[in-house]
């Protein structure tokens, strides 16, 4: 055999054992074209040699952190002393609506909280490559009568109401997932955030009606920054509540009034050492934003900064852009109303809320409703039908031999019935181990 021929048949050979391997070779992380089994794809060796050297096991638990604003997805992931660490970032492809929660159907907003995910959220039979299941509505949505199914995070870069990713990152996001359920972690902590909720960013959003449920979302924030470990979330009196223990053993009801609870001692005066440093940070920030409104562009506003990466792709292609690119800073003379801020010479032209209140669950979202002269609202995209959501809703069992913990999920009127992994809310009591233990042996 002539001997050009024959290092074209090794090549080949090469090719076809490789398949199903990983990302490695793939420039720009594009999804391969040799992807046999998307659902056992593993995750890359360069991950994996990151992982040994931050001291972390293949299947040891993960945590996931999404930014809106900054439009990142990470990925932390516990190393052998118990604290998690950052193994893998990923920028978002697409994100609908504005920076604040989700509130009801419809609203195309994506959702901000703390979501548990077990195995049951896993989809890999998703129309949009792969899907996680946010888990939305959780326990404090449902308290806060908040509404919206099959909010996902998925391929296809096409959201609404949802986090899209590249077909590719959603690719080792599941496998990330996969591995951490497989080596026994019952519930991934999912962090949903409007931005880093830093000292700055605080100041820079402090006009926000969603302020005061952000501050709450900053408790949790805050104790993962100290701890680096995801924090035991509660729900009661229709609000979240962190690493708290109660007194006497007790559950919390999330309607319900909250019982006494108590912050273990450690983490107590963590966080208070923690905040001294935050107030010095705000104080300096305010004296930067003093004079200033942030104002929050719109979903067509951030489309528009990437309006050139459409070319070359279908229709269902639709990455938004950068909230910080498209949003700006405006002076406080020239807007009527901080809490909407739209410039005076735009304000006569704007006709919806722009926020949904956060203390009547009744004025739930930002599209519709009645329009008042406090509430005038930037000129934003009209509501699409979630395409992206309601394709998720008939969700088939994996392949994958994991442990199915969640609750089942209602049946899909649109599609057969079938055996489902699903995108339910985990169980109340959590069998990880009470994080205040964590610090009794520290």
């Amino acid at each position: 055999m002539p001997l050009h021929k024959a290092a074209l048949l090794i090549a080949v050979a090469a090719l076809v054992s490789g398949c199903n391997d990983t990302l490695d070779t793939v420039t720009e992380k594009k999804l391969p074209d040799n992807v046999s089994n998307k659902v056992e794809q593993p995750l890359p060796d360069s991950i994996l040699t990151a992982m040994k050297a931050k001291g972390m096991e293949r299947n040891s638990p993960i945590a996931i952190r999404i930014f809106k604003e900054e439009g990142v997805l990470e990925i932390w992931k516990a190393k052998t002393d118990g604290r998690f660490d950052k193994i893998a970032e990923y920028q978002i492809c697409a994100w609908s609506g504005r920076l604040g929660p989700k509130v009801k159907e419809g609203d195309r907003q994506a959702p901000e909280g703390f979501y548990n995910l077990t195995p049951a959220n896993l989809n890999p039979y998703s129309k949009y490559y792969l899907a996680i299941n946010t888990g939305f509505p959780n326990r404090f949505d449902a308290a806060n009568g908040r509404t919206g199914t099959n909010l996902m995070i998925h391929g296809a870069c096409s959201s609404s109401g949802c986090y899209s990713m590249t077909d590719a990152q959603i690719l080792e996001i599941y496998a990330f997932a996969r591995d951490a359920f497989r080596g026994g972690q019952q519930t991934v902590q999912l962090q949903a955030f409007p931005f880093r909720m830093t000292a700055d960013n605080m100041a820079r959003h402090r006009f926000s009606p969603n302020y005061s449920f952000w501050q709450m979302l900053k408790d949790g924030y805050d104790q993962f920054e100290i701890t680096k470990r995801p924090p035991d979330v509660g729900v009661c009196d229709r609000k979240y509540v962190f690493n708290q223990q109660v007194d006497g053993g007790k559950g919390l009801n999330p309607t319900g009034a909250c019982p006494p609870m108590s912050t273990p001692p450690q983490l107590a005066t963590a966080m208070a050492s923690y905040k001294v440093a935050y107030e010095r940070d705000y104080a300096k920030a305010m004296k930067k934003y003093e004079d200033k409104v942030w104002y929050d562009p719109t979903e067509a506003e951030r489309k528009a900064l990437v309006a050139s990466q459409l070319k070359g792709h279908d229709l269902a292609f639709a990455p938004t852009g950068s909230a910080l690119k498209a949003g700006k800073l405006l002076k406080l003379s020239e807007v009527a109303d901080p809490s909407n801020p739209v410039p005076k010479s735009k304000a006569a032209v704007t006709s919806q809320p722009m926020f949904a209140s956060l203390d009547n669950p009744a004025k739930t979202g930002r599209v519709g409703g009645e329009v008042t002269a406090s509430t005038p609202q930037a000129a934003g995209v009209a509501p699409a039908a979630e395409t992206a959501q309601t394709a998720e809703a008939g969700i088939a069992s994996a392949t994958v031999a994991l442990p199915a913990t969640g609750p089942m999920p209602l049946a899909n009127p649109l599609t057969p019935p079938q055996s489902s992994m699903v995108a339910m809310d985990a169980p109340a009591e959590p069998a990880a181990k009470p994080f205040w233990k964590f610090w009794a042996t520290r």
